[in-house]
């Protein structure tokens, strides 16, 4: 079996396959992402996360080779609908495959007073989140729903990267009936309903 890495810094994204039960080394990125408003959130995800997997796969080209990139497209955010676009590239250098998916998640806000939005930010580090918010833990405090994937709000598309990954030969080592129990979304998900 091949070996997974992961290139991110991301707590997030390396919990999330942790928890799904992967092995998996960690090597940051050492690239810079970039921002252009002149295409879609979609191509500019896709385009990060293949910067960020090239330039770890040229140190590792025995290994899988996971990378993502994670935008929000945010308006103002109390009472709204955004959308949390993800790109995920896997790249195997040495055989040449590679694959590149992405998702798009729709996040509606509960309607945010004063009050909430204090108590929320002594809650959460806004700064260490894309979108400046975090799906996870506290977030049903502002989160009335979540359409789409919830892992994709939190940083990786779960169920598409698990399926993706499975064609790369780089299976869970364990099954989910010996995970710990996974989280509930489905207060986040149907709290608005």
């Amino acid at each position: 079996m091949r070996s997974l890495v992961l290139a991110s810094s991301s707590p997030r994204r390396a919990a999330l396959l942790s928890e799904a039960g992967f092995e998996f080394e960690i090597l940051p990125p050492g690239v810079a992402e970039k921002f252009d408003i002149a295409i879609t959130l979609r191509e500019l995800t896709v385009w990060n996360a293949i910067r960020k997997g090239m330039s770890i796969a040229q140190t590792r080209p025995h290994a899988v080779v996971l990378a993502a990139d994670t935008l929000v497209a945010l308006r103002r955010l109390s009472g709204r609908i955004h959308e949390v676009c993800s790109a995920v590239l896997i790249y195997h250098q040495t055989s040449g495959r590679s694959t590149v998916l992405h998702d798009i998640s729709r996040v509606r806000f509960r309607r945010l007073n004063a009050a909430t939005i204090k108590n929320y930010l002594a809650k959460v580090d806004p700064l260490d989140k894309a979108g400046a918010y975090a799906a996870q833990g506290s977030g049903a405090e502002i989160i009335a729903k979540i359409e789409g994937s919830f892992t994709n709000v939190v940083g990786l598309p779960m169920e598409k990267t698990i399926a993706a990954l499975a064609k790369f030969d780089i299976r869970p080592k364990i099954s989910d009936r010996n995970c710990p129990k996974r989280r509930n979304t489905s207060a986040l998900r149907d709290a608005s309903e």
